[in-house]
């Protein structure tokens, strides 16, 4: 039977709404699991920077852990506390989007939030290490990472990188352990006390290099090139923090956990 074109048009309305409907409810239903996955998956990069965690399956073990051992903050570039955005919604380290927090402050590093994550001593006695979260771009796509540095504020004690699309045997090998480890003892600042960063060399020769230098990852030079600027830009990022921290021995923001409205987490988001 033959329909006009009416029926089509209001049909093909109704079933647009109806679907948009069950889909925009999806979404409201699953969003709460999506947050706390991607919870889960950041707090476990953070304690993997800092720590061995590979052996700890359970989600609850891993937020319980991080819940014990690591606090945060946020600064603003000259080091000092940030706890309002310019909206002033209150700032939480957690609820930050690094990749949105990254993009929307490109043009603008001065009024970008800093996110400082601090473990603490297994006695609570102290900072036992600072991780720091940082964002950039590899040869396809975005990567990440959270570096963590010892109370020195010098020397590195690990690295969690991540990222998007970098080549699989090649840039895509930031994430392996091997490469990983390369940092580990490395220094960010050189004897004159400025900052040196730590850098991937072109190549992968498996010799000894300097404090400030690893080996690199044959066939990946550009990944390679977007990790070196993404330690280098952000390390200057967070210098007034660590700086001014080393002369306090102490960390130069208080630790401010406020009270989330709807509001201010989907703008932190």
């Amino acid at each position: 039977m033959q329909r006009s074109n009416l029926y089509i048009i209001v049909f093909s309305a109704v079933l647009t709404i109806v679907l948009g409907g069950l889909l925009s409810g999806t979404s409201v239903v699953l969003k709460p699991l999506q947050n706390k996955q991607v919870e889960l998956d950041t707090k476990k990069k953070i304690l993997g920077a800092v720590m061995d965690i590979s052996n700890i399956e359970e989600a609850n073990e891993i937020l319980a852990l991080y819940e014990k051992r690591v606090t945060s903050t946020v600064v603003d570039i000259n080091g000092e506390l940030m706890a309002k955005d310019a909206k002033g919604n209150p700032l939480v380290a957690e609820k930050i989007d690094f990749q949105k927090n990254h993009n929307k402050f490109k043009k603008d590093v001065e009024a970008r939030p800093y996110p400082v994550f601090m473990y603490m001593k297994e006695d609570g006695s102290g900072v036992d290490a600072y991780i720091f979260p940082m964002f950039g771009a590899g040869l396809w796509d975005w990567i990440s990472g959270f570096v963590a540095v010892d109370s020195d504020l010098n020397t590195v004690r690990g690295v969690a990188f991540d990222h998007k699309s970098e080549t699989p045997g090649l840039g895509a090998r930031i994430t392996d352990e091997a490469v990983k480890s390369r940092y580990e003892g490395k220094k960010l600042y050189g004897e004159d006390g400025k900052l040196q960063s730590v850098s991937m060399v072109k190549g992968e020769k498996g010799e000894p290099l300097d404090p400030h230098h690893i080996d690199g990852m044959s066939g990946a030079t550009l990944t390679g090139k977007g990790v070196n600027a993404m330690l280098k830009d952000y390390f200057g990022y967070y210098g007034s923090f660590i700086e001014k921290t080393k002369n306090s021995n102490q960390p130069v923001a208080e630790v401010v956990e406020p009270v989330m409205t709807e509001e201010a987490e989907e703008t932190a988001e």
